[in-house]
C-alpha cells in the first residue's frame, strides 16, 4: 500500500558507480557498450543512451573501492524532494539534503538517503538536459545503449523490500515464490515497463546489476559478438538468452572492477490500472532463462558493495531465504 507521505518516483534515473580503473571502464563502457560522454573530467565520467534526453544514467567515478556509490529516482516535482526529505527523517533513515553544485554534477536539488534496506537512494525532480541523439546514427557504437531501463539489488530479505517499494507506490510485475508463496524474488515499477528495480536473494546489501536497454534483440547478440571476436569473451558471464520472467532478451556481462551490466530488451507494458502480478514457482527452470538453460553460481553469488552516506562499506547482513540452493532442475546448483 501506497504511503500518503510518499514522494511521486517517476521512474530510476541514474546509478553512480566508483571504479578503481576510470580508463579501463571508459573502454568498457563507452567503447564496448555504446555508451555516449556527456561530460566528464579528472576523476569521472557522465553518461547517457542515443534515447536519453537528460544529462547522464550512469556515473563512474574514479576509487579505491569498486562499489555502488548509490542509486537514483527521478521524482515528479520539486516539492516531491522535499517529501522524500520528509518521508525518510520520519523513518529514521540517515538523510542528507544537497542543493544543486552540491551532488552530483547536472543535477539539481536532490536529497540522498540510506533506505531501509540499506541502500544508497538518490531523490531529484531537476537535471540539465541534453542533445538529442536518437537519430544519430553516425555515432553509434558497440551495443548501442539506448538508456538505463533497472537496478536489480541483492538483499537478505525480499518481502521487506518488497513493502517497502510498495510503500513507495511501486507496482509489481512478476515474482517467484515457494510452493508456501515464499518470496524469493520481485520485480518493481513505476515507469510502465516490467520494471525499475528487483530484488534478488542474497546477502546484502550489495548491488546486483544495472540494467540497459536496447532497442532490438541483434544489438544483445552483436555485444556478445564484438567481445568474442577482441578475445574478451571473459567479460560475459550469462547469455545471451530470454528470460522467463520479463520475456526479455539479456546478457550479462562483468566490468572490468566486477561491476555487472545486463544488456535488455523486449519487455511488455504493465501501464494498466489492472495490471496483475504473474507469478513464478521457484522450481520453474523457465522462471530465469526461459529455455532451461543454466544459470552459473557467480550470478547468484557475487555482486559489489554500496556505500553508505559518507562513502563507507555498508556491513552485509546473510539473507533469509536463498533461491540457489533450492533443487531447480536446470540451474544445478541445489
Amino acid at each position: 500500500m501506497t504511503a500518503s507521505n510518499a514522494p511521486d518516483v517517476v521512474r530510476s534515473a541514474y546509478a553512480q558507480l566508483a571504479v578503481t580503473d576510470l580508463g579501463a571502464a571508459r573502454w568498457f563502457w563507452v567503447d564496448m557498450l555504446g555508451f555516449h560522454i556527456q561530460y566528464e573530467d579528472a576523476e569521472s565520467l557522465y553518461l547517457r543512451g542515443t534515447d536519453e534526453l537528460t544529462h547522464h544514467s550512469l556515473v563512474l567515478r574514479k576509487g579505491d573501492l569498486a562499489a555502488l556509490d548509490h542509486i537514483a529516482y527521478r521524482v515528479r516535482t520539486p516539492e516531491d524532494v522535499d517529501k522524500a526529505e520528509k518521508f525518510f527523517t520520519e523513518l529514521g533513515c540517515p538523510v542528507k539534503r544537497l542543493k544543486k553544485s552540491e551532488g552530483t554534477h547536472g543535477v539539481g536539488d536532490a536529497v540522498r538517503v540510506i533506505d531501509p534496506l540499506g541502500f544508497p537512494v538518490e531523490f531529484f525532480h531537476e537535471i540539465e538536459r541534453a542533445e538529442r541523439l536518437i537519430q544519430r546514427y553516425d555515432i553509434r557504437h558497440g551495443a548501442e545503449i539506448a538508456r538505463l531501463d533497472h537496478f536489480n539489488i541483492c538483499t537478505p530479505d525480499i518481502p521487506a523490500a518488497y513493502a517497502h517499494y510498495r510503500s513507495l507506490g511501486f507496482g509489481c510485475s512478476e515474482t517467484i515464490e515457494g510452493d508456501e508463496h515464499e518470496l524469493y524474488a520481485a520485480w518493481m515499477y513505476r515507469k510502465q515497463t516490467v520494471h525499475d528495480v528487483a530484488f534478488t536473494g542474497g546477502a546484502g546489501p550489495r548491488l546486483h546489476h544495472l540494467g540497459v536497454a536496447t532497442h532490438e534483440s541483434h544489438q544483445v547478440l552483436r555485444a556478445a559478438d564484438i567481445f568474442g571476436s577482441l578475445h574478451k569473451e571473459h567479460h560475459i558471464e550469462r547469455g545471451p538468452g530470454r528470460h522467463g520472467v520479463s520475456n526479455a532478451f539479456y546478457l550479462y556481462l562483468r566490468d572490468p572492477d566486477g561491476h555487472r551490466v545486463e544488456i535488455y530488451t523486449s519487455d511488455y507494458y504493465t501501464g494498466d490500472p489492472d495490471h496483475e502480478t504473474y507469478r513464478w514457482n521457484v522450481r520453474d527452470d523457465r522462471r530465469r532463462d526461459f529455455w532451461g538453460n543454466a544459470v552459473i553460481e557467480s550470478w547468484y553469488k557475487e555482486a559489489v558493495p554500496v556505500l553508505d552516506l559518507d562513502g563507507r562499506p555498508q556491513p552485509v547482513t546473510d539473507t533469509v531465504l536463498d533461491e540457489s540452493a533450492v533443487q531447480v532442475g536446470a540451474d544445478g546448483l541445489g
